[in-house]
């Protein structure tokens, strides 16, 4: 039977009179926060950042999930307001928290800008206050870390107060995939948190799936994580394997997704790249240490992911070494590193793959619109770089120009046109030709480098993947 306090908060819920708060305005947060004002709550958006804060209280975002809707409309209308002030917790009925988590969260100290920000809800918690937690955490984490906080100062999750788990499902920047055709994952400490929780995105999205508990819920994320983890090692294997065989695995896989049932497409690249397949191998670490079973199978699977930046670094290798030369003193010139379409965040593999060829001596320029500047700390060059036009120019005094992300589009045919040497690790050029290597494609270069090339002999030995490991 539902209780007082929950049937109070539903009808806020129902007529659109809930206050709302969405602590942290990453990827996930924001658009949240924005769809729920599109329905009718009023939002209050918290986060550190001033700059930030400054210019969506002034209808701006460079987010482009949010600059399709528009944020100048709905601060117009008070119904969207950021702040950085949590005292304004206290007057809110409902709080989503979307804290981003680092990718190593599993170890204590990553775990701290979520705690905090607990700690500030925690301060402010009142009785039928609904806590929603989407930043994405292992299973047991609500239960053992959020719950622990809450309800250190007397009030009880359930009888007090609500708290459910909904972890993040983002498709940042796809424009294939609508926010409100995602079904929504939701799990509570009690039917009660859960069937607020439920009503609550019922009017943001239009699928509910409700799971039995918390913890079902963040081993859900897990479970998809780990997916990907896994059929991207599995791609990543196999375009080794057809390296050595003289096979093209992008060939492979476009005949094997013509098959209507048991197959899914997924491609190989310079490593995962993304944060949710460092997530879901966080989350396992965890759950073994808790549940003493060996996940091998994504053990293996990391292991593998882990390699590509090295697999694409001797690609570089044989691609410079049929010129004559060597990755030291190579001018290599990236097009392209954002991790995912149209956001600001640089790819982890591609930063993997920078700094390794760095290590090694070459001269590292890249070229992405979306990603102004990579700082020095972001990777292991030792100096910031900042994006160069993708000018004819500047292909042409590249002496190799890397491709390690899709987001090009099509930039591909100009690459192509103007590079005297082109490595693709994601098939964007999805051609054959001489001054063109791409990854998982042996056999189409052994075949193609039969060909005079205008310069310098080819002096570059048999390819090996494990001796080249680790020399220039």
């Amino acid at each position: 039977m539902q209780s007082k306090k929950a049937a109070r908060l539903m009808g806020r819920i129902v007529d659109r009179t809930a206050r709302i708060g969405v602590l942290g305005l990453g990827e996930g947060g924001l658009p949240l926060a924005v769809d729920l004002a599109g329905a009718g709550f009023t939002i209050t958006a918290f986060d550190t950042d001033q700059a930030l804060i400054a210019s969506i209280n002034n209808g701006r975002s460079q987010l482009p999930d949010v600059l399709r809707v528009g944020l100048e409309p709905l601060a117009g209308r008070g119904k969207f307001s950021a702040t950085s002030e949590t005292a304004a917790l206290a007057n809110l009925d409902i709080v989503s928290v979307c804290t981003s988590t680092p990718a190593d969260w599993a170890m204590s100290a990553a775990l701290l800008p979520l705690v905090r920000t607990i700690e500030h809800v925690a301060a402010h918690l009142h009785t039928g206050m609904l806590v929603i937690v989407e930043s994405v955490m292992y299973p047991d984490a609500t239960d053992d870390v959020v719950l622990a906080i809450l309800e250190g100062r007397g009030l009880r999750a359930g009888r007090d107060f609500f708290l459910a788990a909904a972890p993040e499902r983002i498709a940042p920047g796809n424009p294939l995939v609508a926010r409100r055709k995602i079904p929504k994952v939701i799990g509570g400490i009690t039917h009660d948190c859960r069937r607020l929780a439920s009503a609550l995105y019922g009017t943001v999205v239009d699928s509910v799936v409700s799971v039995s508990s918390t913890r079902a819920a963040e081993m859900v994320h897990l479970l998809e994580a780990t997916f990907r983890t896994v059929n991207t090692a599995l791609v990543n294997e196999l375009a080794l394997l057809c390296d050595r065989m003289e096979l093209d695995v992008w060939e492979v896989i476009d005949a094997a997704r013509t098959k209507p049932f048991d197959f899914m497409p997924f491609y190989p690249g310079p490593g995962t790249g993304a944060s949710e397949s460092q997530i879901g191998g966080a989350g396992l670490w965890t759950c073994r240490s808790t549940s003493n079973e060996e996940p091998r199978l994504i053990d293996v699977a990391e292991r593998v992911n882990a390699t590509m930046p090295f697999a694409v670094v001797d690609l570089i290798t044989e691609a410079l070494a049929s010129q004559a030369q060597t990755i030291r003193g190579a001018a290599l010139l990236f097009a392209g590193v954002s991790g995912k379409r149209q956001l600001d965040e640089p790819d982890s593999a591609a930063l993997s793959v920078m700094t390794l060829l760095a290590a090694r001596g070459a001269q590292i320029t890249y070229s992405d619109p979306q990603v102004a500047t990579v700082p020095a700390s972001a990777w292991g060059g030792g100096a910031r770089l900042d994006s160069v036009p993708l000018t004819p120019a500047a292909l042409v005094e590249a002496d190799c120009v890397v491709i390690l992300t899709d987001q090009i589009g099509c930039a591909a045919e100009n690459i192509v046109r103007h590079s005297r040497l082109v490595v693709d690790a994601r098939n964007v050029t999805r051609r054959d030709d001489r001054k063109i290597f791409r990854l998982g494609a042996s056999h189409r270069r052994a075949r193609l480098r039969r060909i005079p090339l205008p310069g310098p002999p080819s002096a570059r030995p048999k390819r090996s993947l494990a001796k080249s490991r680790g020399s220039s």
